[in-house]
């Protein structure tokens, strides 16, 4: 079966479970069985022929596998968090986005592929629409818009794709030399879902507008399934190269001056992604397995920090760090997770960043790109400043000794399991990266604890802390909103509300007009020419054959006497006219 379809089944069925009280037992079981299951596949399965397309739902190699070993690691992980959540269409939402995620990772071809990614599309913008406020709702209209735009993007490389190849969809490696427009445009539709800037504004906006329990999710899944069909079809693209190098600055630059924690961390997916984006573009082998060891690490601990700081929204209804402070003696146990999931962000040793952003720094140094290991570098020293330390320090601390909610507390029992299990995996991945690299697509010896590493990265990270204290004052937050590029497509809205509403209002009153006045009567004249033609034309036919058929039934019946006689006398007559009808001829 495939794994997807495990999530698809229990996703419809979650509003009779709920009824049942099966809901937590289900969002428990079906995930922990998914992720058994994928160690099951075969390399191939799933082959249909539909009009005229060769489908594969199933694909399996070892960059398929890693990516499903954290993506089901992931839904069991995000089902957990979510255990009291009472709304089934959150739940609904969350295992579709989960399906369409497994399902993109599987596909053998774009059709399928495709198939899968607009499905993720679609349930992720449930996950912001669900939060039910006016915000929310904005942002998921955004959000839904910009990935539709995206999806035709890329539903335009395919049609050339398929155009170009007599047919072939199959989803396959793209050497740079070879790529034509079609691979492109494939290329920028996945690359908008890895929000590559300049299209990446619409992250920073929808994420932080997200449910609590959504936001998990999201965070795991659409920019790492981009990563993945990156890894899978353009690796070696320079262009990939130096966009993800600037996706590190960039996003970790917004996220020193930003104010909402969730925000913060939002911007904090684009520099991290940027990495993964950055390692696929150098596309040496190294490079590449440090994009996959980077994308499974960067699941786990930004989840982790998204659970964190969901809890403090859940149990404060505050995100932003100028309402917070003083909470150390309230959430004890989620400063702890939040914590490890910021020094698992900023790459200290034995956590999981130490071990995988590491791999893409190094080989960007073996391919000699100078330039794109000092931003790598640079980008790492302001993700320990803004998320290793300032986001804590403020949520928490923030130089108040009275809580800025006095009833705050750590959250239920299901979240704490949840971010439990992804600190224990931060920790496990720092202490043993062979578990990790054992699952990577190529053989690689690297290994991340050397001397010379660790004192590069215990030197970074204590300058960087020494920085923060001497600076504590002025980085502290500030309520303000920063804008982005998604200033232009949020006035680019208005224009086009402006337009509709004018213009384009008056243009269709206008063809109304000319229907009403014209086209109504041209449309009555020709119904009632065609009702003329059927009652006078179809109908005096068929009622004529009809009325002829019955006169002579009357006339047939009117020659059965019921006298035996006449009957003899008119078959003899009748064989006689045969007899001379076959002489004469």
């Amino acid at each position: 079966m495939h794994p997807a379809t495990l999530f698809i089944m229990g996703a419809l069925l979650m509003p009779w479970l709920c009824r049942m009280k099966l809901k937590n037992a289900v969002l428990v079981i079906i995930p922990l069985v998914a992720f058994l299951q994928i160690n099951m596949l075969p390399e191939s399965f799933g082959h249909v022929s539909w009009m005229g397309f060769d489908m594969v739902f199933g694909r399996v190699d070892k960059l398929t596998y890693v990516f499903l070993h954290v993506f089901t690691l992931m839904a069991v992980i995000g089902s957990l968090f979510a255990l009291k959540v009472e709304d089934w269409g959150q739940h609904t939402a969350a295992w579709l986005y989960v399906a369409g995620s497994l399902g993109v990772t599987l596909a053998g071809d774009y059709l399928t592929l495709f198939i899968f990614w607009e499905l993720m599309a679609v349930a992720s913008t449930f996950l912001i629409w669900y939060r039910k406020k006016k915000k929310s709702i904005e942002a998921g209209f955004r959000y839904l818009l910009v990935h539709v735009l995206g999806g035709l993007i890329l539903l335009a490389g395919i049609f050339l794709k398929y155009r170009a190849t007599g047919g072939d969809l199959t989803f396959v490696q793209i050497l740079p030399t070879d790529a034509g427009l079609a691979d492109y445009l494939i290329m920028i539709g996945f690359m908008l879902n890895a929000a590559v800037p300049p299209i990446h504004a619409w992250l920073p906006d929808a994420y932080p507008e997200a449910t609590v329990t959504g936001a998990v999710f999201m965070c795991a899944f659409t920019t790492k399934t981009a990563v993945y069909v990156l890894a899978r079809g353009f690796p070696g693209f320079e262009a990939l190269a130096i966009l993800g190098a600037i996706m590190a600055l960039y996003g970790v630059a917004y996220a020193v001056i930003e104010n909402d924690a969730r925000r913060i961390l939002a911007y904090h997916i684009v520099s991290q992604v940027g990495y993964m984006v950055c390692g696929i573009g150098i596309g040496t082998a190294m490079a590449v397995n440090g994009a996959v060891a980077h994308a499974y690490a960067h699941i786990l601990y930004k989840a982790l920090l998204f659970m964190g700081a969901g809890a403090v929204l859940e149990m404060t209804g505050r995100s932003k760090l100028n309402e917070l402070g003083g909470l150390y003696a309230k959430m004890p146990l989620a400063l702890i997770f939040t914590v490890i999931g910021g020094i698992a962000i900023s790459g200290f040793p034995l956590t999981s960043g130490f071990v995988s952003k590491s791999m893409i720094i190094a080989a960007a140094g073996e391919a000699h790109r100078t330039g794109l290991l000092l931003m790598l570098t640079l980008a790492a020293v302001g993700t320990f400043l803004s998320v290793g330390i300032k986001l804590p320090y403020y949520i928490w601390y923030g130089g108040k000794s009275e809580p800025s909610v006095p009833e705050a507390k750590d959250p239920p029992a299901c979240m704490l399991w949840a971010m439990g299990i992804a600190a224990f995996m931060c920790f496990f991945l720092g202490f043993y990266p062979e578990y990790l690299y054992r699952m990577l697509p190529h053989a690689v010896d690297y290994q991340p604890y050397t001397a010379y590493h660790l004192s590069e990265t215990l030197q970074l990270l204590g300058f960087t802390g020494l920085g923060f204290y001497l600076m504590v004052k002025k980085l502290g937050p500030e309520p303000k909103m920063n804008l982005d590029l998604d200033w232009f497509y949020r006035k680019g809205s208005i224009v086009f509300m402006v337009f509709a509403s004018g213009p384009l209002s008056r243009v269709n009153d206008w063809v109304g007009e000319v229907y009403r006045s014209i086209g109504l009567a041209w449309t009555m004249l020709t119904a009632k020419a065609l009702s003329w033609f059927d009652r006078e034309g179809i109908d005096y036919v068929v009622d004529g054959t009809a009325r002829g058929v019955v006169d002579t039934g009357d006339k047939l019946r009117q020659a059965q006497t019921g006298k035996i006689q006449h009957y003899i006398g008119a078959a003899a007559v009748l064989l006689f006219g045969i007899m001379i009808v076959v002489i004469l001829l």
